[in-house]
């Protein structure tokens, strides 16, 4: 039995699933209880719990239409072998128009999976892609799109 992925590597499955556009797959590197937490989401869940949820968020974002590919991927490694922090640039094309959004994530890897997640991500930019700005708004000054 060979030894689980380490957290670089489960990243880097990660990203290059986004960047493939395997949006179905990625849920399963979450493990079944993962918790995946959103700081900065205002018309998106900011908190998910559980893989089948993550995978439904993932459903979700298949169906906008996206392409997402990933570069300027930095991994920092913490004191904590299962804990690392990443950042990357994303080039998005979606229905409105192509941009380039800046991310971080703090992943937890245990046994191959992620457990946990805090990303930090650019949504005001992955809205103007998505033509979904006017909801973004509406949602920070708490109005109704």
């Amino acid at each position: 039995m060979s030894a689980p992925d380490s957290p670089r590597a489960v990243f880097e499955r990660l990203i290059q699933g986004l960047s493939e556009g395997r949006w179905h797959d990625l849920a399963d590197l979450y493990a079944e209880d993962a918790v995946v937490d959103q700081p900065f989401a205002s018309t998106a869940p900011g908190h998910l719990e559980g893989r089948e949820t993550i995978r439904a968020h993932f459903t979700g974002a298949a169906g906008m239409g996206l392409s997402m590919v990933t570069h300027n991927v930095v991994v920092h490694e913490t004191a904590d072998p299962e804990v690392i922090v990443t950042e990357f640039d994303c080039a998005i094309t979606g229905p409105a128009g192509s941009v380039t959004a800046a991310n971080i994530q703090v992943l937890r890897v245990r046994d191959g999976l992620i457990t946990a997640t805090r990303d930090y991500h650019d949504h005001l930019t992955v809205a103007r892609a998505t033509g979904t700005v006017p909801a973004l708004v509406a949602a920070v000054s708490g109005e109704r799109a």
